[in-house]
């Protein structure tokens, strides 16, 4: 369970490729996404350098700057209950979450396979990491799906419109997220995209479910948000 009001709220805009601290943004996120998976019902977690490490393809180093980062913007207490253990700032199992993909990510080493393809040295690799949580924080339940159109991925992460594509690509090309075609809720004869998530609900999709009940909670949720 990660999270997900400070997503929500706009704050991954502050997660940006400037200043010599792309990197750094990106190992905060790839880290997030770590410390979220081996969390508690209470959201703390115990981990080491190394494990993060080996979970994540990061440095030690890199991984320093990451959790830092998660410090600053008030993501995550470091050593809350003694050496090696997080807590997700914000934490309510009750509300105020997102279901994020876990075991279904990592290899049988333990790596996120997917971060293989995250080498920090590109901004395409922390605009897919800011989509990505949003895709997470935004999904429907209902659905197993998330409706956001690049406005929206604008808006709430300070997104540039023309990156939104090659970063897509990443994160379908890594095998995060699958795309599916569906009707427009603002053009009756357009189609839009919606995203599904690797790794949650697999045999839960359009294909599956039934199109037309589908599309009926997608546009009923679109009109009241």
């Amino acid at each position: 369970m990660l999270p997900t009001g400070w997503i929500r709220d706009g704050k991954l805009s502050a997660f940006r490729w400037v200043g010599g601290k792309g990197s750094a943004n990106v190992a905060a996120l790839t880290s997030l996404i770590c410390i979220a998976h081996a969390s508690d019902d209470e959201g703390s977690s115990k981990l080491t350098y190394d494990q993060i490490c080996m979970a994540t393809g990061l440095s030690r180093a890199k991984l320093s700057e990451g959790l830092t980062v998660l410090v600053e913007n008030g993501l995550i207490e470091r050593s809350p209950s003694g050496r090696s253990t997080f807590r997700l700032v914000g934490f309510n199992p009750k509300e105020g979450w997102g279901k994020l993909p876990a075991r279904r990510l990592y290899s049988k080493t333990g790596q996120i396979a997917a971060f293989e393809d995250f080498k920090l040295r590109h901004s395409a690799e922390l605009v897919a990491l800011k989509m990505y949580l949003l895709i997470v924080a935004f999904r429907n339940n209902s659905t197993n799906l998330t409706h956001l159109s690049y406005d929206k991925f604008e808006e709430l992460a300070g997104i540039e419109r023309g990156r939104i594509k090659k970063a897509l690509s990443l994160l379908i090309n890594a095998g995060l997220v699958h795309v599916e075609r569906i009707p427009s809720t603002t053009n009756e004869h357009g189609m839009s995209n919606a995203y599904r998530l690797t790794g949650i609900d697999p045999f839960r999709h359009p294909g599956t479910t039934g199109r037309s009940d589908e599309f009926a909670d997608m546009i009923a949720t679109a009109t009241q948000s």
